[in-house]
C-alpha cells in the first residue's frame, strides 16, 4: 500500500478516535474548558522541556503553533500559559471539530487549520506567516511516514531565533511494540508496521458505547534518532537539547503503573528502568 493511501487510512480511524476522545475518553473536557486555570499534563510536561530556552522561560507574548494538536484540550493549555497568538494544525476534520468547540467554551481565540503536518508550511506560511514557538508531543511522528518535509516544514515556519519543541514516545518503544519488553520489530527508521484494532490508547474507551472506532485499520513507522535529528539538522535547525525521560503519558507497555499525582506512568520497581519517551529543542539560527 502507499504511504498516501496509508495516511488516508489513518485519517479514518483518527476522526472515529476523536469521537470517543472527546466524549469521556479524556475526562470531563466541558468542565476542563471552563476552568481557566486548568493546564493538561502533557502540556505540563512539555512546558517544563521547553521552557529553559524560551525568552524569560515563558511563551507570553510569543506566536505559537501547535502540530498534530488532535481535539484542542492541549493547544487551549498553551493559551492559557499566556501565548499572544495560538494556532493549531491537524488532518482530521473531525478533531479540529471538537477543538473549536472546545476553544468557544473555553473563551479561546485559537486559530485551527487542517493539513498534513509533513506539508504544514504550504498549509500555514501563505496565511499565517511565521512562528516563535512550534510544538509537537505525546504520540505523533509514528503516524508520519517519513521527517524530511516534516522538519524542513517546522523550519520553514519557524521565525529567527525561533524554537521547537517535541516530546514524543521513545524510538525504542516502536521496537518492543507496545506489548512487553520483548523486542517485536525492527527500531530503525524505515520500519513500517500495519495492525487491526478497534480501541485507542485511552484506558476507558469501553465506557463509551455511542462512539466506536469503525475504521480499525493503523499503519505506524519507526524514527530512530538517526533520522530525527538529522532531519531537523538538514533542515538548517540547531539542536540545543536532547532528552530521554522514564515517564510516558499513556500506557505504553503493559507493565507500566500510573501515578495519579502526576497523572503519568512509569515503570515499576523491579523492571530495568527504560526511557519512555524522548524530548528535543531545536532553534532556527
Amino acid at each position: 500500500m502507499s504511504n498516501t493511501q496509508a495516511v488516508n487510512e489513518n485519517l479514518e480511524n483518527w476522526n472515529d478516535r476523536a469521537n470517543i476522545h472527546a466524549n469521556g475518553a479524556y475526562g470531563d473536557l466541558i468542565k476542563f474548558a471552563h476552568d481557566s486555570q486548568s493546564i493538561t499534563s502533557t502540556v505540563r510536561r512539555d512546558f517544563e522541556v521547553l521552557k529553559p530556552f524560551l525568552p524569560e522561560h515563558s511563551v507570553a507574548g510569543q506566536r505559537l503553533l501547535h502540530l498534530q494538536c488532535h481535539i484542542g484540550n492541549d493547544t487551549l493549555s498553551w493559551q492559557r500559559l499566556g501565548a499572544k497568538e495560538i494556532y493549531g494544525l491537524d488532518f482530521s476534520p473531525k478533531s479540529l471539530e471538537y477543538a473549536r468547540d472546545l476553544a468557544n467554551i473555553g473563551n479561546a481565540t485559537i486559530t485551527y487549520v487542517q493539513g498534513d503536518a509533513r506539508y504544514a508550511s504550504k498549509a500555514l506560511f501563505n496565511k499565517l506567516g511565521q512562528f516563535d514557538v512550534i510544538v509537537t508531543s505525546a504520540g505523533t511522528i509514528t503516524w508520519l511516514p517519513d521527517l524530511s518535509d516534516w522538519a524542513q516544514s517546522i523550519a520553514d515556519l519557524l521565525a529567527p531565533e525561533g524554537v521547537f519543541m517535541i516530546r514524543d514516545n521513545h524510538p525504542m518503544l516502536f521496537a518492543l511494540d507496545n506489548d512487553g519488553l520483548e523486542v517485536k520489530q525492527s527500531y530503525f527508521s524505515g520500519t513500517e508496521v500495519s495492525y487491526e484494532s478497534d480501541s485507542s490508547y485511552v484506558v476507558n474507551d469501553a465506557d463509551d458505547q455511542q462512539h466506536t472506532i469503525n475504521h480499525t485499520k493503523n499503519y505506524n513507522w519507526a524514527h530512530d534518532f538517526q533520522e530525527i535529528i538529522s532531519s531537523l539538522r538538514k533542515a538548517g535547525l540547531t539542536i540545543e537539547m536532547l532528552g530521554e525521560h522514564d515517564k510516558t503519558d499513556w500506557q505504553a507497555l503493559p507493565m507500566l503503573t500510573y501515578n495519579e499525582a502526576n497523572d503519568e506512568w512509569v515503570m515499576p520497581d523491579g523492571y530495568p528502568q527504560l526511557p519512555l519517551t524522548f524530548s528535543i529543542v531545536a532553534r532556527k539560527c
